[in-house]
């Protein structure tokens, strides 16, 4: 699947923020250049990963099925492990006179955002699982609920800040990460059969 936008937007603005926040007056004891370093190299990471990134799902018993990528591990499990390091500097340094309130407290806030971000990652990517057949498309969240979508009421495939979210007639929806491997394979699949559902009801509704 080609990056979109936001994959490539998000980081820049990013590194952009941080290498202009160094130049703040309130930012002069933070490590705020080493931080854009930090991110450069995350990004560089994620778009050699992305490369990687498999365009077909796998056949399981007439299934097909999505597996998370080496991206969502990579950004799960990095994002943990930073927050675990951050968090243990702040516990075990957070005591000592030589370094300064506001550097404990930028790195606690890093850490809490590379947690919930980690946490994020794992409920919404790692730890679903999203297969269909030719009749129906099912979806299991992390947190146990369960979603069935027949194909013949799928009605619109668009993309959002979640993932790519597949919408039915009625209030049934399923969302799904783009980073999954087979991700560009079940789009796909998905918009041929909103076009085909479109083409139908326009058939039916002029039918006298």
């Amino acid at each position: 699947m080609p990056l979109r936008w936001q994959e490539v937007a998000v980081p820049l603005l990013i590194i952009g923020f941080l290498l202009v926040f160094k130049h703040v007056p309130f930012a002069a004891g933070l490590p705020v250049a080493r931080t854009a370093g930090v991110v450069a190299f995350a990004y560089a990471a994620f778009l050699a990963l992305r490369l990687l990134q498999g365009e077909e799902a796998i056949r399981i018993d007439g299934w097909s099925e999505l597996r998370p990528s080496m991206v969502e591990y990579f950004t799960c499990y990095g994002a943990a492990a930073l927050a675990v390091v951050l968090m243990s500097a702040v516990i075990f340094i957070g005591g000592s006179k030589q370094v300064p309130p506001s550097q404990m407290i930028a790195t606690f806030l890093a850490a809490l955002l590379l947690g919930a971000g980690a946490l994020g990652i794992g409920l919404g990517g790692l730890f679903t699982r999203v297969r269909w057949n030719n009749s129906k498309l099912e979806h299991h969240t992390a947190l146990g609920r369960h979603t069935t979508i027949a194909w013949s009421d799928v009605r619109a495939v668009k993309p959002n800040w979640r993932g790519i979210t597949i919408a039915t007639h009625g209030a049934g929806k399923v969302t799904f990460s783009q980073f999954h491997s087979g991700a560009a394979q079940l789009a796909i699949h998905a918009s041929n059969r909103a076009r085909r559902n479109a083409e139908t009801a326009r058939k039916a509704f002029a039918a006298p």
